[in-house]
């Protein structure tokens, strides 16, 4: 069975402060903390930097629970990227049939609106794993709202 989810953030920021952060690893690993930590490749410093096929995993990503334990992986694949307005991310993972994650960011009044857009088909306990990627983007987000603040 496949679920889909939104989540969405109006926030006190810029365009470029906004999508650093969101392509940024350090960005990344912020919103994650302190549940899960994703692996990625020595050196990578966010998404930009990152050379991708349409399609292609660009690499294995370890998801470590609370920064330590590997529970399970996702072969990382961009499928597009659009520089300061958003990505579209369609990985395999262990846990997951499919996984699309869209990324976007909009203008609204005093900032800018983030929004996650989710696609996925859990392998197993499908109810249950709505449940998880449910909480976990909502503590994402609740990290984006106090770290830039509201409009």
């Amino acid at each position: 069975m496949q679920y889909e989810a939104r989540f969405s953030s109006n926030l006190k920021a810029n365009r470029g402060e906004l999508w650093r952060w969101i392509t940024s690893v350090e960005g990344i690993s912020n919103e994650m903390a302190p549940f899960l930590r994703m692996t990625v490749p020595r050196g990578a410093i966010d998404l930009e930097s990152l050379s991708f096929e349409v399609g292609k995993p660009v690499f294995r990503s370890w998801l470590l629970l609370f920064k330590v334990m590997p529970f399970d992986y996702s072969d990382f694949t961009l499928e597009s990227i659009d520089s300061g307005v958003g990505f579209f991310e369609k990985s395999s993972m262990g846990s997951m049939r499919t996984w699309n994650h869209v990324r976007r960011i909009s203008p609204c009044e005093g900032g800018y609106t983030l929004t996650d857009e989710l696609t996925f088909e859990p392998q197993i306990a499908g109810w249950l794993s709505n449940k998880i990627v449910a909480f976990f983007f909502e503590h994402r987000h609740r990290k984006l709202r106090r770290h830039f603040g509201t409009t």
